[in-house]
């Protein structure tokens, strides 16, 4: 009763809330869930263009799609244009990084330069990158290391900023990060964040941002970080089609909007999430969750964030 109940707001009628609007610095639009694919099986039709709908319609004004693999660059070019409110990252995610052994190191490395070339206009940062010692199943470690720290020749090169990834691996990336400091010359973002308050606060002090979704916003210890990051350096995201705000979470009593979702993926509508796929749409979710632990009002909110993400990403101005 309590989830029909969570899903009650249907996304038919929804509207762009008045005084509000967003931009999502993280969204996987490129990820085979959005043409209807799960786990390799066709449950319904694509339906990234009422994905995209529902975003315009709740208030967000530019999505980046994140780019964190070679398979992913056709896909995300096919979807960025579809519409001027899109963009792209373009880098390597750190468990994928042994596509730069696979493809000869610099040779992958100049592939990765002439997409960038190729696509200058709309690209709005380089990565997906960083470094993930959660899953060291799919890359070690140095790996990882040597990889990302050559992926940040390309932010010297093309002077833009970092979308940044960090999985229990805080140490090593501050570490390189500041050794590499002369070449992170327009900023960047620890996305996704669900670190320490010192961890976050020692990222701030490189003159980077810290990226709120609803995997930052799980544990009561997470909230408690969040509500004390400063405003002036906090971005906005969903990770879609992950980290979506769920009831269990510790940030979920401060959500407001609902929305209508089918629980089976077979039963879908186009008027309907899908239950346990995070759209963009649900940013405003962690707005609200963030209002509700600062007890900011959300419109207030909102306009910093907003500004906070056209400071770091010239692109989208």
């Amino acid at each position: 009763m309590l989830f029909k109940t969570l899903l009650r707001f249907s996304s038919r009628y929804l509207k762009k809330p008045s005084n509000m609007k967003f931009i999502d610095i993280g969204a996987n639009l490129t990820d085979t869930m959005f043409q209807g694919i799960y786990n390799g099986s066709q449950k319904h039709i694509e339906d990234l263009n009422h994905v995209l709908q529902r975003s315009w319609n709740t208030g967000l004004e530019h999505i980046i799609v994140t780019v964190g693999s070679k398979i992913d660059l056709p896909r995300a070019k096919e979807i960025i244009a579809k519409d001027s409110r899109l963009s792209m990252t373009v880098g390597i995610h750190p468990t994928r990084c042994n596509e730069f052994i696979d493809n000869d190191p610099d040779k992958f490395y100049e592939f990765l330069c002439h997409e960038i070339e190729e696509s200058r206009d709309k690209v709005s940062a380089v990565g997906e990158l960083g470094l993930d010692y959660d899953r060291l199943q799919f890359c070690e470690k140095e790996t990882q290391k040597k990889y990302f720290e050559k992926q940040l020749d390309l932010a010297d090169k093309f002077e833009l900023p970092l979308f940044l990834h960090c999985r229990a691996a805080h140490d090593d990336l501050f570490e390189i990060l500041s050794r590499n400091k002369e070449k992170i010359r327009k900023g960047g973002v620890v996305h996704t964040f669900d670190g320490t308050l010192e961890q976050a606060r020692a990222f701030m002090e490189m003159g980077l941002y810290i990226g709120i979704n609803g995997c930052s916003l799980k544990t009561e210890e997470n909230v408690k970080v969040a509500a004390e990051i400063p405003n002036d350096r906090i971005l906005l995201e969903t990770d879609a089609p992950w980290c979506e705000i769920r009831p269990t979470h510790a940030g979920s009593k401060h959500v407001k909007t609902k929305f209508d979702a089918v629980k089976k993926k077979e039963k879908w509508l186009e008027t309907h999430m899908i239950a346990g796929r995070c759209e963009p749409a649900q940013i405003i979710q962690v707005l609200e969750v963030l209002s509700g632990v600062k007890n900011i009002p959300v419109e207030e909110l909102s306009e910093i964030y907003y500004q906070n993400t056209l400071k770091l990403f010239s692109n989208l101005k």
